[in-house]
């Protein structure tokens, strides 16, 4: 039986070397592009070569995960409209290899990994769910909103599948430390480094937090639920644990996880962007939902560990400053 293909855009990032960890072991042929994202042209034109490339190499079933994007809330919306381009780039060069016959759309899925706190920020009436409307604030959330639009369209006028993931607050070990985002990942530095916590948040803001590796387990499941699904179905599903902490517990947990007190300055004001209270619970393919066996102390702690070897192996510098 020929190994269905996986080509995974963003193979390096957090989700992505898990999904593409997790397809290895699902018996994919995995495929990651290497592509020069500072320069957007050359990544559309990179992306083109690179999925004709991996159509020339399907002879089944494929599928295209869409895991890249530097993006956070903070993020410019010129910044911003560049990843959108580059992702909508890579939807028209799926489509042509589509109409060349070069890729079954019948036999193939795409999945977007898009963001449940991006496009339910100004949303009403937490915890949020797959029929509760979308409400972005800031240009990520916009940008999230019209890469789900494009993926729609894509399955429309070609009959392929798709599955759009929400992803709550990604975090594991491998987490770029650079990006402005991430409590956990804020966490885990203040404690390699000794240096004070700064959280820019109320203490009561609540979030989801989910492990990168059942990120990537529902990813890959869900690839395969989503080929029982009809011809241009669009199935979308937030990716959560389902199991929402206050920023306050968190920091309680990091202090007992850590066996370590962790000096926190809680600093006045709301970080632009930032809502108080992203609670999300999953109405859609709930068989998925039981691949969320990570805890956040367990993770925490293999965070931390993670970003202490990275530290002590490569220096402070080069790891929260890393050359682009």
């Amino acid at each position: 039986m020929t190994a269905p293909h996986l080509c995974v855009v963003g193979g390096g990032g957090l989700v992505g070397r898990q999904v593409v960890a997790a397809g290895l072991t699902a018996g994919y042929a995995v495929r990651v592009p290497d592509i020069p994202w500072t320069d957007p042209g050359a990544s559309i034109e990179a992306l083109a070569v690179h999925l004709r490339q991996f159509a020339a190499d399907v002879t089944g079933e494929w599928a295209l995960a869409w895991c890249a994007g530097a993006g956070v809330v903070a993020t410019s919306e010129d910044d911003l409209a560049q990843e959108v381009d580059v992702h909508d780039g890579a939807l028209r060069a799926v489509e042509g290899l589509i109409h060349e016959g070069l890729l079954d759309p019948a036999r193939g899925g795409i999945f977007l990994a898009s963001s449940a706190g991006g496009v339910h920020a100004g949303s009403a009436d937490p915890p949020f769910t797959e029929e509760t409307p979308v409400a972005p604030l800031v240009p990520y959330g916009h940008a999230k909103v019209a890469m789900e639009a494009a993926v729609r369209g894509l399955a429309e006028r070609t009959g392929v599948r798709a599955f759009i993931g929400r992803l709550a607050n990604i975090y594991g070990p491998g987490q770029r430390l650079d990006k402005a985002q991430g409590l956990i990942s804020t966490i885990c530095v203040a404690d390699a480094l000794g240096t004070p916590l700064q959280v820019r948040v109320s203490l009561d803001t609540t979030r989801d937090y989910l492990h990168s590796a059942d990120a990537a387990a529902m990813v890959i499941a869900g690839l395969e639920r989503l080929r029982l699904e009809p011809a241009g179905a669009v199935v979308t599903k937030i990716l959560c644990s389902g199991q929402p902490v206050t920023v306050g517990h968190l920091i309680g947990e990091s202090r007992r996880v850590l066996h370590r007190p962790l000096r926190t300055t809680v600093l006045p004001g709301q970080s632009s962007g930032q809502v108080l209270d992203l609670r999300f619970t999953s109405m859609v393919w709930p068989e998925l939902d039981a691949l969320v066996g990570t805890t956040v102390p367990a993770g925490l702690a293999e965070a931390a560990a993670d970003v202490r070897s990275r530290i002590a192996l490569a220096g402070a510098d080069a790891v929260l400053n890393p050359p682009r």
